[in-house]
């Protein structure tokens, strides 16, 4: 379950960014640029790609190959971005999200890296290293693919759409269905959801890796929670950011809507920097992070004050 405040926030700002549509062509495409340099190489350093942001843009808008990185990372960028451009073709399909529509984003993922078993299920079981939950036999997994495949058409049109990306993302990482890829072919498939139900691409900061891992942990047990409120406070982040580029700026903003670091937030406020952080962190109280810093607003904080 969605954190209550976080959940009225979200609502909001998605009511707020569907009154502005149609969105302006212009900012919204330098938007959409940006955003997925941020989603190819923080979904790619999640798994361990030493390319940097920076290097990243280089490959995807130049072509350009990055000395002392490997081929495979090239690829990994080359391929995220094919993957991403047929993830947003299937946004305007009104069929249901299948396996196979995972295969081919799967498929996609890794090819010229691993042809063999691009697109194709695991036939071997698998471990994953410092995680206490074992994987599904590989025999199980194509029923299992066809189980998730059912739950997500049954839940597309009853579940809350941040909460079906979330659970339907672990739901998919929990089969692992592939030797290779699965994170990101899962979070791929959440976007997907998202994007279906109106909502802007969202990125999983690398920065945030730790805690990425922790509540998919968290929902090895059953308990989605955590991962839902993960999820939605990243969506928020991403309907700032459209919003943001679609609201003309012709004055600064008044002092009380101004974005301020936690340390600047805390001065004159009941509560300390440390106990902002908390709230940010549990999507309790509006919080953008930027870089690894949490930035919020006076108006947030008396929001939360009045919420109590």
């Amino acid at each position: 379950m969605i954190e209550s405040r976080l959940l009225k926030r979200l609502e909001a700002k998605k009511v707020q960014l569907d009154k502005l549509r149609p969105l302006p062509a212009a900012p919204i495409n330098r938007l959409r640029n940006e955003i997925l340099i941020e989603w190819i190489y923080n979904s790619n350093a999640i798994e361990g790609s030493t390319i940097t942001l920076q290097e990243t843009r280089l490959i995807l808008e130049t072509g350009l190959t990055v000395g002392g990185k490997s081929l495979r990372e090239h690829f990994e960028v080359i391929n995220h971005k094919e993957a991403i451009q047929y993830v947003e073709d299937l946004v305007q399909n009104t069929e249901p999200i299948t396996a196979y529509h995972v295969r081919q984003i799967h498929e996609l993922i890794l090819a010229r890296i691993d042809d063999e078993n691009a697109g194709s299920y695991r036939k071997t079981q698998v471990r994953i290293a410092g995680v206490p939950f074992t994987p599904p036999e590989s025999w199980q997994i194509t029923s299992l693919m066809a189980e998730w495949s059912d739950w997500v058409a049954s839940a597309e049109g009853s579940m809350h759409p941040i909460v079906l990306a979330a659970q339907a993302h672990h739901r998919l990482v929990a089969i692992h269905p592939f030797v290779d890829g699965n994170g990101r072919t899962a979070r791929l498939v959440m976007n997907l959801l998202l994007m279906r139900s109106g909502y802007p691409p969202t990125v999983i900061l690398r920065a945030n890796r730790r805690q990425y891992y922790s509540v998919l942990a968290k929902s090895d047990s059953g308990n989605t929670d955590a991962l839902e409120n993960f999820v939605g406070r990243a969506v928020e982040n991403s309907l700032n950011l459209y919003i943001e580029a679609c609201k003309p700026v012709i004055k600064s903003p008044r002092p009380e809507e101004e974005w301020i670091p936690l340390r600047d937030a805390c001065v004159g406020s009941p509560y300390s920097q440390e106990y902002l952080s908390l709230l940010a962190r549990l999507g309790r109280i509006e919080a953008t992070k930027r870089g690894r810093n949490w930035y919020t607003t006076r108006r947030a904080i008396k929001a939360y004050q009045v919420s109590l």
